[in-house]
């Protein structure tokens, strides 16, 4: 799949949100590459990998995030399920599935419901290895400054603010992945 044409599609070329955007996406899909790379035994698709990692945030432009460009009426917290319609509008459902298990470390069905948050009441945790590799990948990086890999420590320490669950998700991706 050529990527280029659906990011392009979503994101002016030039912009500022575009280049945040995919500034954010590559680093998140090199970072997953290098880990896929390092775990052979675990025999992750790459080719999907870096497609998936390069899309996972195709939704953040229908969000309200002005420290990111992002201008649209929608809460940030939206934007997986967001790009995730968007793709499976596009015909890629499983890259669907990575943009809305991506937010967080996933989110259960009683994490939206005791958290209030505004998304369907479903589990979306990611559950593939390749849907925990972007999800874990993304968590190193942030869009509001994207050239910075954030420490493992300082990753866990911010995870760790949305419950033990969330942790245990996170430290269960870091024995997969590190």
């Amino acid at each position: 799949m050529d990527i280029i044409p659906i990011f392009e599609k979503y994101y002016q070329p030039g912009t500022p949100l575009y280049t945040s955007v995919w500034s954010h996406s590559r680093l998140v899909a090199e970072k997953a590459l290098q880990l896929a790379k390092a775990h052979p035994e675990l025999n992750i698709d790459r080719e999907f990998v870096y497609e998936a990692a390069m899309l996972h945030d195709i939704g953040v432009f229908l969000t309200y995030a002005p420290s990111i460009y992002c201008t649209g009426d929608q809460p940030y917290i939206c934007h997986g399920v967001l790009g995730a319609a968007l793709l499976r509008a596009e015909g890629y459902p499983k890259h669907a599935l990575v943009c809305e298990r991506h937010t967080g470390t996933g989110l259960t069905a009683e994490e939206i419901v005791r958290q209030a948050l505004p998304l369907p009441l479903r589990d979306m945790c990611p559950v593939t290895l390749e849907e925990k590799l972007v999800c874990f990948a993304d968590k190193f990086y942030s869009k509001s400054s994207p050239d910075k890999e954030k420490p493992l420590e300082k990753v866990r320490k911010s995870v760790e603010k949305y419950g033990e669950d969330s942790l245990r998700r996170f430290d269960e991706m870091a024995a997969l992945f590190l």
